[in-house]
């Protein structure tokens, strides 16, 4: 692996445990302080979904409605962000993402307490599969920044083909993907402990990794304009 690709893989990384440690916290954040709902997990809400309908608890099977729907709204948008007509007009729909995400999270941070906890929860739950529609990829793997089940699978398949094959891919393709899992484990610990100990404000904490994020992608993203540049300016000089 030469300097170049490997300094664009560990961006890639870095990006991936700043955006599964922001999905951890939020999935904690809403669990515990939005009454037992989840923002980022929709496999869970579908499930306390069945649970509470299975029992007759309408009312309870209904708080988990929301946030799937806000869930399906955040995917259509991102997709509509990444039209080319609608790409070319942002210039950066990924860099879009992030900072409608960064900004709807410092507004979660502000509302007052008595604000409903599902509109809460549909705002977190939108601009999480904004992001999880935004940002599939890890360095040359699909991957999802705001649940574990599918970066699990991954990981423990690429581990045993490590292990079978001897094959230096399927290593470092393990590593990567448990590095992720443990940032996403992470930040739910962090968004626990924090919820209970600031409230509302702590979401503020994932929209600072998030800012974080924004700012290496930023870097990064220069960095590849000035390779290409570069990289032009060679071939110029080359044709000449």
């Amino acid at each position: 692996m030469d300097q170049e690709t490997s300094r664009e893989t560990m961006a890639s990384l870095q990006l991936g445990v700043l955006l599964a440690f922001a999905g951890g916290f939020q999935d904690a954040y809403s669990f515990i302080g939005l009454g037992g709902v989840f923002a980022n997990a929709q496999t869970g809400n579908v499930v306390l979904l069945g649970v509470d309908a299975g029992r007759q608890h309408w009312t309870e099977a209904l708080r988990h409605v929301p946030p799937l729907l806000a869930f399906i709204l955040g995917v259509a948008v991102a997709e509509t962000l990444s039209r080319p007509r609608v790409a070319a007009a942002l210039r950066w729909p990924a860099r879009f993402a992030l900072v409608l995400e960064i900004i709807v999270l410092g507004v979660v941070g502000a509302l007052p307490g008595g604000v409903s906890h599902s509109l809460v929860v549909v705002m977190i739950a939108f601009t999480a599969s904004v992001q999880v529609a935004t940002f599939r990829t890890l360095i040359i793997w699909p991957y999802n920044t705001a649940m574990v089940t599918g970066n699990l699978r991954t990981a423990a398949q690429a581990a045993y083909q490590a292990v079978a094959d001897r094959d230096p891919e399927a290593r470092r393709k393990s590593r990567s993907f448990a590095t992720v899992i443990v940032s996403f484990m992470a930040g739910a610990i962090a968004g626990g402990l924090l919820t209970l100990e600031l409230g509302r404000h702590a979401i503020w904490i994932s929209a600072g990794v998030l800012l974080g994020a924004l700012g290496l992608f930023v870097v990064d993203e220069h960095r590849g304009v000035v390779r290409d540049r570069l990289r032009g300016g060679r071939r110029d000089r080359d044709a000449e």
